[in-house]
């Protein structure tokens, strides 16, 4: 890609870009009441959302069209790839980890309280 095109497509991103931004301070905009009051106009809550969810959709839209934006799109489908390759344990395998993770846990906090006696004894015994 020359240096030309990846500056006019760099710009073009700059453009989407604040189109998107446009748009989610649209949606902000049309989520204040303070908005519709200043307009004078009167509009039910569903109304109201649907215009909010609208002017999100075309921001995610415009951003998405981006070169950033389509980079995160590939990375979306790589990890859902990966995702789908994950093993996961058995209900069987799940009790069994999380019964060792109960005594281990038991068995250290027995361990750290008789640790803490007898350090608590013999400072006693020193300090008399």
């Amino acid at each position: 890609m020359s240096t030309e095109s990846k500056a006019s497509g760099s710009m073009f991103d700059a453009v989407k870009w604040l189109v998107a931004l446009v748009l989610f301070a649209g949606a902000v905009a049309g989520a204040s009441d303070a908005f519709y009051q200043s307009v004078g106009v009167e509009m039910g809550t569903l109304y109201r959302v649907l215009i909010v969810v609208a002017f999100m959709l075309l921001a995610a839209g415009a951003a998405l069209t981006t070169t950033q934006g389509s980079n995160f799109l590939v990375l979306l489908k790589e990890a859902n790839k990966e995702r789908r390759k994950v093993v996961w344990p058995t209900p069987v395998e799940t009790r069994q980890t999380t019964m060792i993770v109960v005594a281990v846990v038991f068995l250290v906090g027995l361990f750290l309280y008789l640790l803490d006696m007898g350090l608590s004894s013999i400072v006693k015994l020193i300090v008399g």
